[in-house]
C-alpha cells in the first residue's frame, strides 16, 4: 500500500452473516446482500470495506490504484440494485466466492460506479487482482463503464496502464536470466569477466514506476526458490517485497503549494493454504500474523478491528553474548 499520506488502516475481521449495502452517489443504496464467508484483511481511510485480504475458503484480492483509466458505469434506477462503488468490490468478492471459476461465473452480475470517497474528493481509480487456492489469478479492470477480465498468468499486478499493455511490456525482458554471466570473449582474445553477481539480471528497471515495479515481480516471483516450508515462504515473499519499498521522499508530486510524497504505508502476505494474512507498516517491521479462524472466532458475530498501528521495537543486543 503505497500513498502520499498514512491511510489509517486497521485490520478488518468481518463474519459471514453480514449484511452489505453498495454506496452509490448522493447516499443513495445499491446492490444488498449478505456474506457467505468470513474474511480478514485490511481496510483504509476508516471505511467498512477491505482494500486487501482473504477468505475463509482461502480467496485473495487486493485493490490496486488504476489511474488515468479506471472508467465506471452510470447507474441508473434499472441498475441500482446491482451496483456499488469501485472499493466496495472486495467485499463483495470475498464475502460471496471461493474460486476464480466462480467470480468469473458472477462478476457480470455487478457493476462499479463513481461514488466519491470524501477523504479523496473523488472516486478512487481502482482494478483488482483476484487469487485461489489453486493459484489461479485473474486481473478486473473497469473498462469504458464496463468491467474486463484478464486470466493472469504471471501472478502479478501493479497500477496503470492496463494489465494487457504490462503483459505486452515484459517483451523488452525477455533476456533477463537468474544465471550469471561469468565472461564474454572479443575479438578471439580479449576476456570481458563479470565484475560480480547478479549481471543475468542486468536491465531490470529499479525505479517505482508500475511499469518497472510489473516487470520486477515477474522477475523476482519467477525465479524464487520453492520454500520447504509455509514459514519459510512468508518470509521469502516479505524479502522479496522488499524490493518494492518506497522509502519517504523518494517519490513526490507537486499540486500547486502541496508536495505530496509517496511511501509505502504497510505490506501484507497472504498464506491462502493455512488462511493466514500478515503485515508489517512503515513505522514497525515486525511481521504480524493474522490467523483466519482464530480472529473470526474471536470477533464473534460482530465486525471487528484489530489496529495494524505500533512503533518499531529496538532490541539493544550489546550484552546478549552467546
Amino acid at each position: 500500500m503505497e500513498f502520499g499520506f498514512d491511510v489509517k488502516s486497521d485490520v478488518m475481521v468481518i463474519p459471514a452473516g453480514t449484511p452489505m449495502t453498495g454506496t452509490l452517489t448522493g447516499g443513495a443504496k445499491g446492490i444488498s446482500y449478505t456474506t457467505k464467508y468470513g474474511m480478514v484483511g485490511a481496510n483504509a481511510l476508516g471505511m467498512p470495506v477491505i482494500v486487501d485480504g482473504i477468505n475463509e475458503k482461502g480467496l485473495y484480492v487486493s485493490d490496486l490504484y488504476f489511474p488515468g483509466f479506471a472508467s465506471y458505469a452510470n447507474v441508473t434506477p434499472e441498475t441500482a440494485s446491482r451496483a456499488m462503488a469501485s472499493y466496495e468490490l472486495a467485499n463483495w468478492l470475498l464475502g460471496n466466492f471461493g474460486t476464480i471459476d466462480e467470480v468469473k461465473a458472477r462478476i457480470g452480475d455487478v457493476i462499479l460506479v463513481p461514488t466519491a470517497v470524501e477523504a479523496l474528493g473523488a472516486p478512487p481509480p481502482l482494478h483488482f487482482i483476484v487469487r485461489d487456492q489453486s493459484g489461479k489469478s485473474l486481473v478486473i479492470e473497469p473498462l469504458e463503464g464496463k468491467l474486463r477480465i484478464y486470466e493472469n498468468p504471471v501472478g502479478v499486478l501493479t497500477n496503470s496502464p492496463t494489465f494487457d499493455w504490462h503483459l505486452t511490456n515484459l517483451r523488452n525482458y525477455i533476456g533477463l536470466t537468474a544465471q550469471n554471466v561469468s565472461s564474454i570473449q572479443l575479438g578471439g582474445n580479449f576476456t570481458l569477466p563479470q565484475f560480480g553477481q547478479g549481471n543475468g539480471m542486468f536491465g531490470l528497471p529499479g525505479d517505482s514506476s508500475p511499469p518497472a515495479r510489473f516487470v520486477r515481480a515477474v522477475a523476482y516471483s519467477q525465479t524464487a526458490l520453492l520454500a520447504a516450508t509455509a514459514a519459510d515462504a512468508v518470509l521469502q515473499v516479505f524479502h522479496i517485497m522488499n524490493s518494492f519499498d518506497i522509502p519517504l521522499g523518494s517519490v513526490r508530486d507537486k499540486d500547486g503549494n502541496a508536495v505530496h510524497i509517496d511511501y509505502t504505508v504497510w505490506t501484507s502476505v497472504a498464506d491462502l493454504k493455512n488462511l493466514r494474512w500478515y503485515f508489517r507498516t512503515y513505522t514497525d517491521q515486525t511481521i504480524r500474523q493474522i490467523d483466519l479462524r482464530k480472529a473470526l472466532g474471536a470477533a464473534g458475530n460482530q465486525v471487528r478491528l484489530i489496529s495494524m498501528s505500533s512503533e518499531q521495537p529496538m532490541i539493544d543486543a550489546s550484552t546478549i553474548l552467546k
